[in-house]
């Protein structure tokens, strides 16, 4: 995307600023710029570093309730993040941006070219400050390039939450009606549909965050957000030309292992290209039992999908106690193109062989591929060239849905062209066309028991589901005010008995034993894994739930703490040290 192919020309041009940010000088002048269309292009190519990166998406979920992994997050280690620890207190993006809001007025463009960059350099803005208000909450507002002179921002107090919100609004707001760019094939420019649709997310971000943090007093003002977020997907909705793509036999997974972008149902995403050396790492990161964080999904989060006929699963009788090969049958499809199951093949070797979960990487039997092309001379470095999506037209649906069950608006009509065309995309045959009646208990009890609304579950089942391994969840949890699911145990699929091997993938082939004490003698192929108390004299991290059997449990002997301090991150020390009038976040 233009973050990739365009910023090194406008680096030399425009950032040699000093340490205090001063007015950038120029070789060529700030006049070859800003005086025409051309320039304004160039400069605002600058901006597209604002966007996250390809790391932060492929592995956004790997501090939440949904996975599992190598080791637990400092951040939800008793006592081991702090101010100390902290970072994201930077500013130089923004800095780049005002300076060209405040510099974009030449008489010799157009009125309309003018405004289309602005809308551009805004929507940026808008990005910029949403993270920082999810990270930090209050944060100085600033919309001009400061100076040294400006010692009463640089100095100064936060602003509140509430006049920065509006401000990411009154910015999108003005992208959405003067971005020029209705639409791009390559998926990779800002257009006035992505504003609508990075403006959907933002505003139902805030609008249940101040519905569900009751402390800040805000819920009057939530709706208010909630209606812009469905005013906003609407727009993407009527208007976008977007629909969900349906091609082929694995349509889902297919929109995160593409090298061509699908451009049905992507409505901005990183590009990459092999030809230009331009690649990412999600095999390496996905398949290594060295590199990464073995990132898997828990037994907990898996019980969600539905059984194809639309039925909960945990209706099934003894759900429980089904191993790995009886679980994984007859499922919302999305599970089998997010994870290993039965019929899962890679190429290895040259060679395409079925491959069950392996031990040597998982922990909880649940192993992803949502971003994994399926051949092993990805697996090592960074070598990927599929596309990786930043805004889907499915999630614009799940905002749609969201907000107006948030505000118990939504109609069967809505149900039925939102949650219903993703789960029917995903194979699932049953209460696809008008709303859920019935309260599953297994979603209230393991996830959210204050919620009585069948519907709002419904649509937190299928966001979770959607969404998986995208970077969502951890915010969402924010927002919803849940932040204490991720202290459930990390768990993973059910073993029946010890010292009897299983064959995951049912092609024939042993892949796995559990046993305690003595390794039993091998047979080849299988992977043999320790549940004794102690290894070596030191805690095991992997035991099974009943000892002898039952439902793996991982590093259950590692405390993971949430507590409520943790829904804002602290400021930096550093930056409090230099600026004491920036305070600190409750509890740090």
């Amino acid at each position: 995307m233009k973050k990739i192919f365009y910023i090194g020309l406008v680096i030399i041009a425009f950032n040699s600023c000093s340490k205090l940010e001063q007015d950038p000088v120029s070789t060529v002048g700030p006049e070859a710029v800003f005086n025409s269309e051309s320039g304004l292009k160039l400069y605002s190519n600058s901006f597209y570093n604002v966007l996250p990166s390809t790391t932060s998406i492929i592995r956004g979920d790997n501090m939440s309730d949904i996975t599992a992994r190598k080791d637990v997050p400092d951040f939800f280690r008793p006592g081991a993040y702090g101010p100390r620890q902290s970072t994201g207190w930077s500013w130089s993006q923004l800095r780049n941006i005002n300076y060209f809001i405040e510099k974009n007025h030449s008489q010799d463009v157009s009125p309309a070219i003018r405004a289309h960059y602005m809308g551009i350099a805004k929507f940026f803005r808008a990005w910029f400050y949403f993270d920082k208000v999810k990270r930090f909450g209050d944060v100085p507002w600033i919309n001009k390039a400061l100076d040294v002179e400006d010692d009463d921002v640089l100095y100064g107090n936060r602003d509140s939450r509430t006049l920065v919100m509006d401000s990411i609004i009154a910015d999108l707001d003005y992208a959405i009606e003067h971005v020029n760019t209705v639409s791009d094939d390559s998926r990779s420019l800002i257009t006035s549909n992505v504003a609508a649709a990075f403006q959907s997310r933002v505003a139902l971000f805030e609008g249940t965050f101040r519905k569900y943090h009751t402390d800040y007093n805000l819920q009057d003002t939530s709706n208010k957000f909630l209606l812009k977020a469905v005013e906003a997907a609407e727009t993407v909705m009527n208007q976008g030309g977007f629909s969900l793509n349906n091609a082929g036999s694995t349509p889902y997974r297919n929109l995160f292992t593409s090298k061509s972008v699908i451009s049905s149902e992507v409505i901005l995403a990183n590009l990459y290209d092999e030809n230009l050396g331009i690649l990412h790492d999600a095999n390496w990161y996905y398949t290594s039992s060295t590199y990464g964080d073995r990132l898997n999904l828990t037994r907990r989060f898996v019980n969600t999908y539905l059984n194809s006929d639309g039925t909960p699963f945990s209706s099934r009788a003894g759900y429980r106690e089904l191993t790995f090969q009886e679980e994984v049958v007859n499922r919302d499809h999305r599970l089998s193109q997010t994870i290993r199951t039965p019929g899962y093949e890679r190429v290895i070797g040259g060679q395409s062989v079925e491959s069950p979960p392996t031990f040597s990487y998982t922990y909880t039997g649940y192993q992803p591929i949502k971003w994994v092309l399926d051949d092993d001379t990805y697996d090592s470095g960074g070598h990927n060239d599929n596309i990786i999506p930043i805004i889907r037209y499915s999630e614009v649906l799940l905002n749609y849905a969201e907000a107006k069950a948030e505000m118990n608006e939504l109609t069967d009509t809505d149900w039925n062209n939102t949650i219903g065309a993703l789960r029917r995309r995903a194979g699932v045959t049953g209460g696809t066309t008008s709303l859920p009646t019935i309260v599953d208990t297994y979603l209230q009890r393991e996830f959210y028991p204050e919620i009585n609304d069948p519907i709002l579950l419904e649509v937190r089942r299928e966001r979770g589901i959607e969404l998986a391994l995208e970077g969502f969840r951890f915010y969402d949890l924010v927002r919803w005010a849940k932040g204490e699911l991720v202290e459930k145990p990390w768990n993973g699929m059910y073993v029946p008995s010890l010292n009897t091997p299983l064959d995951l993938n049912q092609d024939g082939q042993m892949d796995v034993s559990f046993y305690r004490g003595t390794s039993p003698n091998p047979i080849q192929g299988v992977t043999y894994v320790d549940v004794s108390d102690y290894i070596r004299g030191e805690s095991n991290p992997m035991q099974l739930s009943n000892t002898t059997s039952g439902e793996i449990i991982w590093l259950g002997n590692i405390p993971i703490e949430w507590k409520d301090k943790f829904y804002l991150y602290p400021i930096p020390e550093a930056d409090r040290l230099i600026n004491p009038n920036l305070g600190q976040n409750p509890g740090w």
